[in-house]
């Protein structure tokens, strides 16, 4: 009965009913994590300290990084597993599972030694100065010394849950986690609790990670005798065909976030040098920009199993009807998100820090930042279909484009141009051209699949 509903889902549910039972749950739980995200730095900035508050910002590219595993293990995964179920190969699913499971662990306990002993160079490198370094590393001690592990494997294991249609208990693991979190944070950050500062976020979303993992290891437990996503050792045998499957999607993925963590490095090595302040207004405002990116990206990997189980099992009118869909409601969505992000910049900016020079600095990058997102979602979107489809190649040239050749070096141009105030147009100017790179890939793409041409 099970699998005669996810078949339902995937092969002859309506397209908008399909596509809103896969995504509804993604963006719901990607819009909790966004809270998660914006909770450290906004109870942090209660304790009214610059300071602390930079500390949370200089260690975001170390937490992104986590994302080129999440992306290798669990996007690389996942797709595999849903093209095998397109397939009906359910032992190429169980493998799959277990293959990405065993690697995520390996390399959360690989993340931790690295951290530990690389601190001092990685902590430059980050741009932490003498006043920041100590809640930097203090911050960091819990996410990555200690969290490393579960913080990557609670989000692998809800990539593999989502594979095979169970897109709700995908988000209420993630979710669970994230809310625990926005719990405990007062409790450890401020004055009338633990009174840890930045250490304190850390901590919190350590033991909020933990227990997300303990939800997706009771679920599949429970699931056990209903479910393709296996972590049994006996399953850890992968071939050449899987192991190229996951890496041939999950290498290009893993590459784009730590091209990422590379731009963010850059931006805050940039706004570093212009103080503790402006370090502070740089991370309000992308963490604001984040909700708006959650939610595109929350529907492009909500849609992934659709797209890969149709495209496996040869149903290009239905998969090109799905991202169709997608397509329009992202688009109108985000032009929407544009206009109230400039027109109330500073109203959001306010919200978070009391700060007036602190306002008028995040105030004015948001306005940057905000006007990428009608284009950053048709990149997302496009991504998130060669992806699906087992296109490596393709998802990174657009990273390679995205990043080393468009937005790095308009950052290097912004600032020279309209120093400090120009980083946040980088981004626009990238995603601008990425898609309209998008558009017509896809086209060409579809035109070639409606031919039978692969």
């Amino acid at each position: 009965m099970q699998d005669q509903k996810k078949n339902y889902l995937f092969e002859e549910a309506p397209v908008a009913k399909a596509v809103m039972s896969m995504a509804i749950p993604t963006i719901l739980s990607s819009l909790v994590m966004v809270i998660y995200n914006m909770a450290d730095t906004y109870f942090v900035s209660l304790l009214n300290n610059s300071i602390q508050n930079a500390a949370v910002t200089l260690a975001s590219p170390v937490l992104l990084a986590f994302n080129a595993v999440n992306n290798l293990f669990g996007v690389g995964s996942s797709s595999m597993m849903s093209r095998a179920l397109g397939k009906k190969d359910y032992e190429t699913v169980r493998k799959s599972a277990a293959f990405g499971f065993y690697c995520s662990v390996l390399s959360g306990l690989l993340f931790s030694l690295g951290f530990t002993l690389f601190r001092s160079p990685l902590l430059t490198i980050l741009g932490a100065r003498e006043d920041t370094i100590l809640a930097t590393a203090q911050y960091l001690k819990w996410t990555v010394t200690f969290g490393a592990v579960p913080s990557i494997l609670n989000v692998v294991l809800a990539y593999m849950v989502r594979s095979e249609g169970a897109s709700l208990h995908a988000s209420i693991g993630t979710m669970s986690g994230c809310l625990l979190n926005i719990v405990l944070d007062p409790v450890f950050i401020l004055p009338w609790g633990l009174n840890m500062g930045a250490a304190g976020a850390g901590f919190a979303t350590f033991l909020s990670n933990c227990a997300a993992c303990l939800y997706f290891f009771t679920l599949l437990f429970v699931k056990r005798k209903h479910t393709c996503v296996s972590l049994k050792p006996s399953m850890f045998r992968p071939g050449k065909a899987i192991i190229t499957g996951i890496c041939g999607v999950g290498i290009p993925a893993s590459i784009q976030n730590l091209l990422n963590v590379t731009g963010m490095t850059v931006l805050n090595n940039f706004t570093s040098s212009y103080g503790s302040e402006a370090v502070a207004a740089m991370g309000i405002s992308q963490k604001l920009n984040m909700i708006p990116m959650y939610i595109a990206l929350g529907l492009s990997q909500g849609l992934m199993p659709l797209i890969s189980y149709n495209y496996a099992a040869g149903n290009i009118p239905r998969m090109k009807k799905t991202l169709l869909f997608a397509v329009r409601a992202s688009i109108t969505f985000m032009a929407a998100m544009t206009i109230l992000y400039f027109f109330g910049s500073g109203f959001f900016v306010h919200l978070f820090m009391k700060n007036q020079i602190i306002v008028d600095y995040g105030s004015r990058f948001l306005r940057g930042f905000c006007l990428a997102l009608p284009f950053l979602c048709m990149d997302f979107l496009a991504v998130g279909v060669f992806q699906a489809c087992g296109m490596g190649k393709k998802a990174l040239i657009f990273a390679l484009l995205r990043k080393i050749i468009l937005e790095i070096p308009a950052l290097y141009l912004w600032n020279f141009l309209y120093p400090l105030y120009g980083l946040s147009y980088a981004q626009f100017t990238a995603e601008s051209v990425l898609a309209a790179a998008a558009v017509l890939v896809l086209i060409r793409m579809f035109r070639n699949l409606e031919k039978g041409k692969r």
